[in-house]
C-alpha cells in the first residue's frame, strides 16, 4: 500500500503538482464547464473522453474507465510502478528523494526514471565534447557550414560522440555509472570481442527529449563515410521512435495555440524550421510517420502538414503517412519542396515567408490521391499498375467517409469523376466503397476497442453491493466514518478490490478525517486502484442521500452477518447431530470400537 510511503513526501508531491499541468504535458486540454476535456491516451479515442477535473485533482475516462490521480496518471501514462511515478513528480516539482530500489519491479529493460537520468547525463558528456574538448571543432565546423547557431545549439543541446569507441564507458566508469544502466538505455552495445562498445562513434549527437524535457534516447548523424548516415537509440524502456518525435517539446506550445502541426523528417530540418520562427515544426525521426506518432500529434494539432522529400521514395513515404493519418481521424495535407532539396536547404536558400507559403499551399489528402491516380493512367502503366492504383484510391475515399472528411456532395462528384477514367458505373463503384467501408469500420472496431482499466470483479449479491454503498458514501462524506462502529473494519470487505480500497479509505481517513478524494487517491499504488476509487465516488456522488444510504448499507451487512450466524449455527448443529449418529451407529455395530464391553 502507499501507506508504506512517508505520508507527508507523498502530500507535498501531490500539492506540487497540478494535475492539470502534468496532464496538459502530455495532451491538448480543453475547457469544458468546470473541468478540462482532451483526447484519452490511453485508448484510440477520436472524441476527447478523458475529464479533468482541477477542483478535485482527479482525471477521468468516460470511455475506457481510466481514472485516478496524477500518480495513476503518470503511472500509466509512462508505464511506472507507484514509488517511481513518486519519483517522477517529485523531480518535476524540484522536490529531492531518495531513489527508490523497487526490486520487485526491476526488469532487465531498466527503471525508466533511471535511464532518463543516465541520458541526460550523457547529453550533458555529449554537449561537453563538442563544446570543449578540442575534437569538437570539427563537429562545431559542420554545425556553423549547416548555419546552425549557437543559440540553437544550446537549445537543442548538440552534442559529439568522439572518434573513439570507449569515451563514454570510461567517463561512466569514472563516475561509477553501472555499465548495465548504459546497455539499457541503449548507449554501449556488445562488440565482436564479448565486450561493449560506444553505440554512437564520431557522430554529431541530437538527444530526443519527450514533452515534459525528459532525454529519452539520441540520434546520430556521422561525420565521417559510415554506412549508416543516422543512427537512432535503439527501443528501451524509455523510448520508442515509432511512438516519439523530435522537437515536441519545443513545437507542442505552438501547435496548441494554433491547431497546426508541420512535421518534417530529419533532425536539422526541424532546428532550422525552429531557428527561422517557424516553431509548430517536429520531426519524424528521419523514419516513415507512424501510426503512433499520428495519435501523438492529434492529442495537440487539429491539422497536420507533412513536408517530405520530394524524390519517389519521399513521394511513398507521404502517401503512406497520409493514409495513417486519414484513419487517425486527422486533417492532413502534403506539401512538397521544390528542386529536390531538404526543408533545411530550402529555408536557408528561401526563408521563413516562403516555407509558410508552401505550407499554405500543401494539397489536400483527396487532391493528392487523385493526381497519383490520374498520373498513374496518364503514364500508360499495366493493367496490373492501373488496378492497384485505382484499389489505392477507392481505399482512401472509404477510409476518409468513414472518418467524416468527405460529405455527399464531396463524394457523389469523386464517383462521377471516377466513372470517366475507369469506365465503371456509378452504381457499381459505390457498391464497391460500401463493401469497403464496412470492411475498415470493422477492422477500425476491432483494433481500437476500449479495454476498460476497472475491468474488475465487482462481487455478487447484497453483501457486494453494501460493501460499495459504504466506500461511495465515504469517498463523498469522509467525516461518517466516524459513525461507524468497530465491528465495520476493512476485514468486513471480502470482494478483493474493495478490501484494497477500503485499506486505503479506512487508514487514510482515520489520520485525517476530513482526507480530500485527491488525498485519499494518493495512497493507491495501482492505476486500477485509482480508477476504482474515482468509480466509486462520482457514483456515489451523483446518487446523494449519503446518511440514508449508509444506513441502508450496514442494515444490510448485519442482516448478512446474522444470516450467516445463523448459518454457521446450523452448520455446527449439523456436524454434532451426524457425529452423534456415528457414535451411536460404531457403538451398535461395534461396542469394542468405543472402549465398550
Amino acid at each position: 500500500m502507499a501507506g508504506s510511503f512517508d505520508k507527508a513526501l507523498v502530500n507535498q508531491v501531490l500539492q506540487a503538482n497540478d494535475i492539470v499541468d502534468v496532464i496538459a504535458e502530455h495532451l491538448s486540454l480543453t475547457k469544458k464547464g468546470r473541468e478540462m476535456v482532451g483526447l484519452c491516451p490511453f485508448h484510440d479515442d477520436h472524441r476527447p473522453s478523458l475529464f479533468v477535473n482541477p477542483t478535485k485533482q482527479i482525471f477521468k475516462c468516460f470511455a475506457c474507465g481510466a481514472g485516478g490521480s496524477v500518480f495513476n496518471f503518470v503511472q500509466m501514462r509512462e508505464n511506472l510502478t507507484f514509488p517511481q511515478a513518486l519519483e517522477r513528480l517529485a523531480q518535476r516539482a524540484g522536490i529531492k528523494i531518495s531513489p527508490t530500489k523497487d526490486k520487485q519491479t526491476q526488469t532487465p529493460e531498466g527503471d525508466p526514471n533511471e535511464l532518463a537520468r543516465v541520458n541526460a547525463w550523457a547529453a550533458t558528456h555529449f554537449q561537453q565534447n563538442l563544446l570543449k574538448n578540442p575534437q569538437g571543432k570539427y563537429a562545431l565546423d559542420y554545425i556553423a557550414q549547416r548555419q546552425i547557431t549557437p543559440e540553437s545549439v544550446k537549445k537543442w543541446q548538440l552534442g559529439l560522440a568522439l572518434n573513439a569507441t570507449d569515451d563514454l564507458i570510461r567517463a561512466a566508469n569514472t563516475l561509477r555509472i553501472p555499465q548495465r544502466l548504459l546497455v539499457q538505455a541503449g548507449l554501449v552495445t556488445g562488440n565482436k570481442t564479448g565486450g561493449l562498445s560506444d553505440k554512437f562513434v564520431n557522430r554529431l549527437m541530437f538527444p530526443i527529449t519527450d514533452v515534459t524535457a525528459r532525454v529519452i534516447g539520441f540520434g546520430g548523424r556521422t561525420l565521417d563515410d559510415a554506412e549508416a548516415k543516422y543512427v537512432n537509440s535503439p527501443t528501451t524502456a524509455l523510448f520508442d521512435k515509432s511512438n516519439s518525435l523530435y522537437g515536441l517539446q519545443h513545437a507542442r506550445h505552438n501547435i496548441v495555440a494554433t491547431g497546426d502541426a508541420v512535421v518534417v523528417e530529419g533532425y536539422t530540418d526541424c532546428i532550422m524550421a525552429h531557428q527561422s520562427g517557424c516553431t509548430n515544426v517536429v520531426a519524424a525521426l528521419g523514419t516513415s510517420f507512424t501510426g503512433g506518432q499520428a495519435r501523438i500529434l492529434r492529442r495537440y494539432a487539429k491539422r497536420v502538414v507533412l513536408i517530405f522529400d520530394s524524390d519517389a521514395a519521399g513521394v511513398e513515404a507521404a502517401n503512406r503517412a497520409l493514409e495513417i493519418c486519414l484513419a487517425q481521424h486527422i486533417d492532413i495535407k502534403l506539401a512538397s519542396v521544390p528542386q529536390a532539396k531538404d526543408p533545411c536547404d530550402f529555408l536557408l536558400a528561401a526563408g521563413k515567408e516562403q516555407f509558410e507559403k508552401l505550407i499554405e499551399q500543401a494539397l489536400d489528402v483527396f487532391e493528392f490521391k487523385w493526381n497519383r491516380l490520374t498520373q498513374n493512367f496518364a503514364a500508360d502503366d499495366t493493367l496490373v499498375d492501373n488496378k492497384a492504383a485505382v484499389e489505392e484510391f477507392l481505399q482512401t475515399i472509404a477510409t476518409g467517409i468513414l472518418a467524416g472528411r468527405l460529405s455527399a456532395i464531396e463524394k457523389g462528384l469523386i464517383v462521377n469523376r471516377l466513372t470517366r477514367i475507369i469506365g465503371l458505373t456509378s452504381k457499381e463503384i459505390n457498391a464497391e466503397l460500401t463493401g469497403r467501408i464496412a470492411r475498415t469500420a470493422r477492422t477500425a472496431a476491432y483494433n481500437t476497442q476500449a479495454r476498460s482499466i476497472a475491468d474488475v470483479d465487482w462481487g455478487q449479491g447484497f453483501f457486494a453491493v453494501a460493501q460499495r454503498e459504504i466506500l461511495e458514501v465515504l469517498l463523498n462524506e469522509p467525516r461518517l466514518l466516524e459513525t461507524l462502529d468497530n465491528s465495520v473494519t476493512p476485514e468486513l470487505f471480502d470482494v478483493p478490490i474493495l478490501r484494497q480500497v477500503s485499506d486505503i479509505v479506512f487508514e487514510t481517513l482515520t489520520a485525517e478525517p476530513s482526507a480530500t478524494l485527491s488525498t485519499i487517491l494518493a495512497r493507491a499504488e495501482s492505476p486500477q486502484q485509482g480508477a476504482v476509487i474515482v468509480e466509486l465516488a462520482q457514483t456515489g456522488e451523483k446518487k446523494g442521500n449519503f446518511q440514508r444510504r449508509l444506513a441502508g448499507a450496514l442494515d444490510g451487512v448485519r442482516r448478512f452477518q446474522a444470516q450467516k450466524t445463523k448459518s454457521e449455527l446450523k452448520t455446527l448443529q449439523d456436524s454434532k447431530q451426524l457425529l452423534q449418529r456415528f457414535v451411536e451407529s460404531a457403538a451398535k455395530n461395534n461396542p469394542r470400537s468405543l472402549g465398550m464391553t
